[in-house]
């Protein structure tokens, strides 16, 4: 009895205070925090009349095509039964089938008459979900114009990347090599009122300085030693559309003064030219490197800062959105699995671990290039250990990889030292030394070859 009445007490308590709050509003938040779980709702009637971004990402059925509409009989809910866990076969909308448990709760009106009921879905094996090759690798809110994500955190970076498209403001992003700040670019070209335009896209670090000058400005027939003609710079070349500068940081001082002209007078003096070409070109910058920074060392213009970083997008590291990782890695298998010269289904458990745990000091790029790889050298269709690089099998290269990952300042005999530690940490490889020193591969290049190493 006693136990009776403390049960009466919390029903009691609990109503009061569910009184306080509109019942909608509430259940539209508690539904918002469920938005990854798989859960839908049906009337009396078995139409839908909620569906999630789960159900979309378990099902491939968009909200807008089963909303209002009656469901498949797997998802209808009639019965005390159905509020029971049930093990369900579920037909995607590619005709695939997968094994999910369904658990329900049946729903009455204030009448005691069947109003429908709301229904959760999960994989029977969460983790073959990770080591089998999924069926939907990613739902339209996941693939913002080729940049794969679930994070929360990417899901805000895009919807900048909208609102800039919608302007016609300079766009500075910044990331680590690798993370995808081209891709950046190209959505915001592919949204904005100039996608019928061209793209087109340089390395500041690249090229010498007289070499990126005449790339981007052009040159005039006998301007220097081999000019035997005009050439268009991409400037010119992209003229109406828009011109993404990559690695902007290393661009050299004098040719920061002419790119800060371009962006106040909207017009350039090709090299050895003597007249004036005007041009409409949308900047896209992107660096590895914090702009301030350099300014304050001297190695940018002030200026030219601000005129570049109207709209600062800065893209988090992969370490920093770990949800991705295995959404990116299934999306490569699935493209290099196309090319039939040999089909992954499976990873393994063990192969997943290290791959999930690996803290990516190349990012996404890494990612790409780690599965093409494992495709290289192994066969067969489980990926395993022994088909990753070295440096996952490695633990003294694996713990200096997670370390962070800050560019080094330091005096030239301390950076020799450095240098030399991170070739030998990575066996000679240049890229992952580069990584471990938190520089681009051409700085890294070039440090190398002024130091003689």
């Amino acid at each position: 009895m006693k136990q009776i009445n403390q049960s009466a007490a919390f029903v009691i308590s609990h109503s009061t205070w569910l009184a306080q709050f509109d019942c909608a509003t509430l259940l539209s938040k508690m539904l918002g925090l469920c938005e990854m779980t798989a859960i839908y709702i049906v009337d009396k009637n078995q139409q839908v009349i909620y569906w999630n971004l789960g159900m979309e990402r378990l099902t491939g059925l968009r909200t807008e095509e089963v909303i209002a509409k009656a469901c498949l009989a797997e998802y209808a809910l009639v019965s005390a039964d159905d509020d029971k866990a049930q093990s369900i076969r579920l037909t995607q909308a590619n005709g695939d089938k997968i094994a999910l448990k369904k658990v329900s709760q049946i729903l009455f009106d204030r009448s005691g008459m069947f109003a429908g009921g709301i229904a959760l879905l999960t994989e029977v094996s969460e983790s073959a979900s990770n080591t089998f090759l999924p069926k939907v690798l990613a739902t339209s809110r996941q693939n913002f114009h080729g940049i794969l994500s679930r994070s929360p955190t990417m899901h805000d970076v895009f919807q900048i990347i909208q609102n800039a498209a919608e302007t016609e403001a300079t766009v500075l992003v910044r990331g680590e090599s690798g993370s995808g700040k081209e891709l950046v670019a190209k959505a915001i070209h592919t949204l904005s009122v100039r996608s019928n335009a061209p793209f087109l896209a340089v390395n500041c670090a690249a090229l010498s300085s007289n070499l990126l000058e005449s790339e981007l400005f052009g040159h005039v027939r006998g301007a220097f030693t081999g000019a035997i003609k005009d050439h268009s710079g991409l400037f010119q070349r992209a003229n109406g559309g828009t011109l993404f500068l990559d690695e902007v940081a290393e661009l050299p001082l004098e040719l920061q003064a002419k790119l800060l002209r371009v962006l106040q007078e909207r017009n350039y003096i090709p090299v050895g030219g003597s007249r004036t070409i005007d041009v409409d070109v949308r900047i896209v910058a992107a660096t590895h490197r914090s702009l301030r920074e350099e300014v304050k060392n001297g190695h940018f213009r002030e200026d030219l800062m601000y005129r570049l970083r109207v709209v600062p997008i800065f893209l988090p590291p992969l370490r920093e959105r770990r949800e991705d990782i295995s959404l990116l890695i299934w999306h490569f298998i699935t493209q290099h699995n196309d090319e039939r010269v040999r089909i992954i289904e499976k990873i393994d458990p063990q192969a997943m671990r290290v791959l999930l745990d690996y803290s990516w000091p190349g990012n996404v790029r890494e990612l790409h290039n780690i599965v093409e790889y494992a495709f290289a050298v192994g066969r067969g269709a489980t990926l395993r250990v022994s088909e990753l690089p070295p440096e996952f099998r490695e633990p003294r290269v694996a713990e200096a990889l997670k370390q962070p990952q800050h560019a080094i300042s330091l005096n030239p005999e301390d950076e020799v030292s450095a240098i030399r530690q991170a070739l030998e940490q990575s066996r000679g490889r240049a890229g992952l030394a580069a990584n471990l020193l938190g520089m681009s591969r051409v700085t890294f290049w070039r440090k190398r070859k002024l130091y003689g190493l």
